[in-house]
């Protein structure tokens, strides 16, 4: 039975009402992932970024270094240790990366928890000890600080702080040579 108010129906009103709704969701829903997913992940990059710069590690002579020093300039930051098998020819590429690309970068590498004996006697026998900036993480707060779940890790904070690349697993020499470009050129 449908009941008819000058030539609208009920049916016609609820079809209508039905149909408006759906726009209305509709053109919600396209703002909302217009805008939210780029604006979530920002916020989430420079809030890693600012974890990650808030960190104090220790250098190979047992100084403590704020990585906030290094705030403000391109960063490459990888997380390694001796028992990844996948590290010692990373950190042979991030080594030659680093002599590539000079000032423009600067790559750091964190050792995961593992003795100041143990991290200098591996870089050591690899030769890259004096290429780059090598820091140890007793604590392996790093790792944790930038949601790590696998090995090797590396995230790429731009000049203004925030996360702009996090890879997870190895990268060859040519992978690093694209996203660091990528990161120098933002």
């Amino acid at each position: 039975m449908h009941l008819s108010v000058a030539g609208f129906t009920t049916m016609n009103f609820k079809n209508s009402l039905l149909v408006i709704v759906i726009l209305a969701a509709a053109v919600g829903g396209f703002f909302l992932l217009r805008s939210s997913p780029q604006n979530h992940r920002q916020m989430q990059n420079s809030s890693i970024a600012d974890k990650v710069l808030a960190l104090q590690l220790e250098d190979y002579n047992g100084s403590n270094i704020p990585l906030s020093d290094f705030k403000g300039r391109p960063l490459v930051i990888n997380s390694w240790a001796a028992w990844c098998p996948f590290c010692r020819k990373e950190l042979v590429d991030f080594a030659a990366a680093q002599k590539e690309f000079g000032d423009k970068v600067t790559i750091i590498a964190v050792d995961r928890a593992e003795t100041r004996e143990t991290a200098k006697k591996y870089t050591d026998e690899i030769g890259v000890t004096g290429d780059m900036v090598f820091l140890l993480d007793p604590s392996d707060n790093f790792y944790q600080s930038i949601g790590g779940f696998s090995m090797p890790e590396t995230i790429f904070i731009d000049e203004s702080g925030a996360v702009s690349i996090h890879k997870r697993g190895p990268m060859d020499l040519e992978e690093m040579r694209q996203k660091i470009q990528q990161l120098i050129s933002q």
